[in-house]
């Protein structure tokens, strides 16, 4: 009995079982010739939280026992400098169009998830949580701590629009005509983070380096904007 406790209180269980879980997603992911819908972080994410439900464990305690993990996202986030600097002469060049798609992209997530949130009745608490959905989550979940948000909600949002956003992404692109890498992964970059990033590096170098300059402008300009949007909804 005080081995299965002292087992249950390590984060050696919470590893173990969200490595394997993502190497089990992108073994299928592989097997099914890369189907958008089973991308590794949704199928992986599906098999995590069925054992959590499974055994009881709350969020809390899962993200204590993968702080680890979590540690490593900064070194990983850092080492995408490296696609973008082989694309530095045409982000010099696109600095403008680049400039607009953020600031659009960024204001349009926000207002999206406050305005939707306010309308259907949400909480105050519920409003700070998803207001952040679409940064990267090492950004995302602080932002929303200091406004007074869910931790563990806003991680659900930020999983839920990232996924939402790789699956999506190629479609969208087709639909509207946008064929230039540089701009598929920007847009991606922004509205779908880390997940859209990882899905845009599998497809094109070009179009992982602008998701992975979306994604870090959109980190930044998300935590500016933030406490703007929540501050002029506390006026309305």
């Amino acid at each position: 009995m005080l081995a299965a406790s002292t087992l249950a209180g390590s984060p050696v269980p919470w590893l173990v079982l969200t490595l394997a879980a993502y190497a089990a997603a992108t073994l299928l992911y592989r097997r099914s010739g890369s189907h958008p819908l089973l991308i590794p972080v949704l199928t992986g994410v599906a098999m995590v939280v069925t054992v959590l439900l499974a055994t009881g464990t709350s969020y809390e305690t899962y993200r204590a026992g993968t702080q680890l993990l979590t540690l490593c996202i900064g070194p990983a986030t850092v080492a995408l400098a490296v696609p973008l600097f082989a694309q530095r002469q045409r982000i010099r060049a696109l600095w403008r169009p680049l400039a607009v798609g953020l600031l659009a992209g960024c204001t349009a997530a926000i207002a999206s998830a406050l305005g939707l949130a306010w309308m259907l009745g949400a909480s105050h608490e519920t409003l700070l949580s998803l207001a952040p959905k679409s940064a990267t989550m090492p950004i995302a979940l602080p932002v929303a701590e200091r406004l007074g948000g869910l931790p563990s909600l806003t991680a659900v949002g930020v999983a839920l629009t990232g996924i939402a956003g790789a699956v999506l992404a190629g479609p969208l692109a087709r639909l509207l005509g946008a064929h230039d890498p540089a701009v598929r992964g920007f847009a991606s970059g922004v509205t779908a983070h880390a997940i859209g990033t990882a899905r845009e590096l599998q497809i094109h170098p070009t179009a992982g380096a602008f998701a992975a300059l979306g994604m870090g402008l959109n980190g930044v300009a998300t935590a500016v904007f933030t406490p703007l949007f929540v501050a002029a909804l506390g006026w309305l």
